[in-house]
């Protein structure tokens, strides 16, 4: 009996601590889950390869406080990630918006693939083709000559 009264209270307590992410107390599940998105959504500046769920950076727990800021006064997603990336600019976006300042981001493994794959035919080409140019006749009677003395010698 004790002990069903030990798990029940551990488990009621887990509960608790699941409705609160990061120490941030959300009103509702909605609101948990617009933080979850766009945290995993976002970069860690200081990490680089880690969001800002994942990481236990200084900076990105600031980050993370300033998200919670931004979904508890009523701003949208857009306007969240407009505001973030007005401050730090695109690299803190994990998939940076397509535009002109991203276009060689975006581009640049197509146009290394192109390059890899002229440079692949352009060798594959090259070695296939046949040495150009003939043996003259006269080349070839020096040659001759060359053989015919070095069977006399021997």
């Amino acid at each position: 009996m004790f002990r069903a009264v030990c798990i029940a209270l551990c488990l009621s307590f887990s509960t608790v601590t699941l409705a609160e992410i990061a120490g941030f107390p959300f009103e509702n599940e909605a609101e948990e889950e617009r933080f979850e998105t766009l945290a995993s959504q976002l970069r860690c500046l200081v990490c680089q390869n880690q969001s800002l769920a994942d990481s236990d950076a200084p900076l990105a727990q600031d980050l993370r406080s300033e998200l919670y800021e931004q979904i508890q006064t009523g701003n949208s997603n857009d306007q969240i990630i407009s505001f973030l990336t007005g401050r730090y600019g695109d690299f803190i976006l994990y998939k940076p918006a397509f535009n002109a300042r991203t276009l060689l981001l975006w581009l640049s493994p197509l146009l290394l693939f192109i390059v890899g794959v002229f440079c692949l035919f352009r060798f594959n080409l090259k070695s296939r083709q046949e040495p150009e140019g003939e043996v003259s006749e006269a080349d070839l009677q020096k040659i001759r000559e060359l053989l015919e003395s070095e069977t006399e010698n021997k």
